[in-house]
């Protein structure tokens, strides 16, 4: 069984990173069920494992935080949905690229829910919108924007971190770090792609697709 929580109000991140840990401690131990916790924080950027001093770029303008989750630098805020996944990954099959290559799949499964196409790229961690309504690249491709990010950690089995959606977030925001260590590319949210889109209607897309996409085995 898998445990949904969904937090009022903007969430500290340490506290986030104290209930993740002690959780997924006891989801090991088998003293509790598995975990998806929707949350929203403050301003904030996070640097995972592989972060590169030289992309936090603005370092005086939100709180930095040291991660262990992978990945490089990112962003969270309000409008954003963050769904922090507690999950036993052993149990699901001991294979940690196929946890994350679902986690994407989780995503761009929600991201049709309102008949958009997400996409992942080879090298570009996250999930990936391609701006039909944008002028072509230098290069005369297509721009693409991100609209969601991953980053995980696995102890002993059991993951937690997980992923992040741009919902309806100040894109602005963005720009004291460049997120993933990626600058040809932009950021984007389904309300900037001109969707009405709340915090609430995505925490229902997330819930009716997660079991078409995450199983025990």
């Amino acid at each position: 069984m898998v445990e949904w929580i969904v937090q009022d109000g903007l969430l500290d991140y340490d506290d986030a990173v104290t209930f993740m840990e002690a959780r997924a401690n006891a989801i090991h131990k088998g003293d509790a069920d598995e975990c998806i916790w929707l949350v929203e924080h403050p301003p904030l950027y996070t640097a995972g494992t592989s972060a590169k001093r030289e992309d936090l770029t603005d370092p005086d303008r939100f709180p930095v935080y040291t991660s262990k989750r992978g990945g490089q630098y990112t962003y969270h805020g309000p409008g954003q949905r963050v769904a922090y996944v507690m999950l036993d990954v052993g149990k699901r099959g001991h294979d940690v690229r196929k946890f994350v290559h679902q986690l994407e799949e989780w995503v761009i499964a929600t991201l049709a829910e309102f008949n958009l196409r997400g996409e992942i790229r080879d090298g570009r961690v996250g999930v990936w919108i391609v701006r039909d309504d944008k002028p072509f690249t230098a290069t005369g491709e297509k721009p693409e924007d991100k609209i969601a990010a991953i980053g995980i950690r696995i102890r002993k089995w059991v993951s937690f971190h997980g992923i992040s959606i741009n919902v309806e977030p100040e894109l602005d925001h963005f720009d004291g770090i460049v997120p993933c260590g990626i600058t040809e590319h932009g950021v984007t949210s389904l309300v900037d792609l001109g969707l009405p889109v709340t915090l609430d209607d995505v925490d229902v897309a997330l819930k009716r697709t997660f079991q078409s996409v995450f199983s025990e085995s």
